[in-house]
């Protein structure tokens, strides 16, 4: 959290940012005479809608903003109708969970519209809403999006002159073969035993089990994955209590107090969120603390069934992971590394091609699409690398993967330097390193040997130069791609 890089302190800004967007949520709910219940429901829409929104442009931003009570209201209604009816109050959760994951599979408009469909159901659960109370609670989630919606593309539209990157495309497959689908069906099965788990454990704070079980699947895509930020998850939620016992217990629910160190703690959700799950977790956790002090029912025992609900929902997690319709890491891996080396040999046949006097040519694009691709695959092999993986040859494999990758990505940033100014000559050279390295790339995504690059004489050229560090990054990762069967990093299928 400390060290990792906030080019353009992007990650502070969004952070400040959120702050501000839910204190004014809340301070609108306030000024017009909600109840504290509807106010904290008001800050916790107004936080979903600036955390999920996480469209590529700001005018698909803007759309989804607006979709958000569309995918909330009916749930809200639907939850707070079943309040009483457990049989059918539990059948509706579940559907809810089954169709706001299924929704993923339309990119981040789904994913966010499935989320805040999710969370409006858990919300009123969380603050035990009954029918009477429905009318201002959608009266506080419409105020806290108009809110939100003011400080994100009026106050503050940090997106005008930073566009989020575009999320890569899910991977691909067609029924029960698209990873979507089958997370839905996972999802549901790990949320069906959270729900009946939890319940045995409390009849009125069931739900963290449930909400554990779906958070744990967002932004995951195999086997190990999923375990790894369920172990992440809750290590959070264990700091976060030992936190939540020195800090939120003494306050009793002061307002004034609690109110400032949940703004810290929105501020940590925010900062911490694209570098750390544990440190996330560990801010959430804090911050349910201070509001279940704020409704007056924070106790140590309160604390300990929270931990016993999350450890329960991470255990179902990872059965369901692991028996229904599960997905190897290794085919993640996989899938997601030849997509890698696909867009490296894009990237570099666009510098080649604006090198030999093509304007039409741009490699920045590709750039852009290499960096979200090998953030997914750092994701992807995150449980390979992880710190408790006992087998030690996989994770020495996996890091030699990604420090090539990073080497690959590194050359190809030089390279589109190089070919972005205008005075850059176009070496003869060029065209043979181009067509090596589109050779090595084939043989790399096809399966076949690598071919070892010559011994190149010092260039001279700035292109050629990252051309020919591309060459042996590429050549030297044929060996961790292609390791014996039995402990293979990556797979040719599942």
């Amino acid at each position: 959290m400390f060290v990792a890089p906030d080019p353009g302190r992007l990650r502070l800004r969004n952070a400040t940012r959120a702050v501000i967007g839910v204190a004014a949520a809340v301070a609108v709910s306030e000024l017009c005479g909600l109840s504290l219940t509807a106010s904290i429901t008001g800050g916790l829409a107004a936080l979903l809608a600036l955390f999920t929104v996480t469209d590529a442009t700001l005018r698909d931003q803007r759309i989804t903003t607006a979709l958000l009570p569309v995918a909330g209201f009916p749930v809200l209604a639907l939850a707070t109708t079943l309040h009483g009816t457990t049989p059918a109050r539990d059948a509706a959760f579940l559907a809810v969970v089954f169709g706001g994951v299924y929704a993923r599979r339309w990119g981040p408009r789904g994913h966010a519209l499935g989320i805040f469909a999710f969370m409006n159901f858990f919300i009123t659960q969380f603050l035990h809403a009954v029918p009477a109370q429905l009318p201002e609670l959608c009266t506080a989630v419409g105020l806290a999006l108009l809110a939100a919606g003011a400080t994100r593309f009026v106050l503050w539209p940090i997106e005008r002159r930073t566009p989020p990157a575009a999320a890569p495309p899910a991977l691909p497959g067609i029924g029960l073969a698209r990873p979507t689908t089958r997370q839905a069906f996972q999802v549901t099965a790990a949320s069906a035993l959270a729900l009946l788990a939890g319940q045995l454990l409390s009849e009125d704070r069931w739900y963290w089990a449930v909400g554990t079980a779906w958070w744990i699947f967002v932004n995951t895509a195999s086997r190990g994955e999923t375990l790894v930020r369920g172990f992440r998850r809750v290590f959070g939620t264990v700091i976060g209590i030992a936190v939540g016992l020195l800090v939120a217990v003494p306050l009793h629910g002061a307002p004034a107090p609690t109110a400032a160190l949940v703004a810290v703690c929105v501020f940590g959700i925010f900062y911490t969120a694209a570098v750390s799950y544990s440190w996330m977790m560990l801010a959430v956790t804090v911050m349910v603390s201070l509001l279940y002090g704020l409704l007056g029912v924070l106790d140590p025992g309160l604390l300990r069934l929270r931990l016993a609900e999350t450890g329960v929902g991470a255990l179902c997690a990872a059965l369901a992971v692991a028996l229904v319709l599960p997905v190897t890491t290794h085919a993640t891996n996989h899938a997601w590394i030849q997509r890698a080396l696909r867009c490296v040999h894009a990237a570099t046949a666009e510098a080649a091609a604006r090198l030999a006097g093509d304007e039409t040519a741009d490699p920045a694009p590709r750039l852009a699409e290499l960096e979200q691709l090998l953030g997914r695959v750092r994701l992807s092999v995150a449980p390979l690398v992880h710190p408790l993986n006992p087998m030690p040859a996989r994770k020495r494999r996996a890091r030699r993967v990604l420090a090539l990758l990073d080497d690959c990505a590194r050359e190809i940033r030089g390279l589109a330097a190089v070919a972005a100014d205008p005075e850059a000559s176009h070496d003869a050279r060029l065209a043979a390193a181009c067509w090596r390295v589109e050779a090595a790339v084939e043989a790399l995504t096809g399966g076949t040997d690598v071919t070892a690059p010559t011994a190149q004489p010092t260039a001279t050229n700035p292109a050629l130069a990252h051309l020919h560090g591309l060459e042996r990054a590429l050549a030297e990762l044929a060996q961790p791609l292609r390791a014996p069967s039995g402990s293979r990093l990556v797979a040719q299928q599942t």
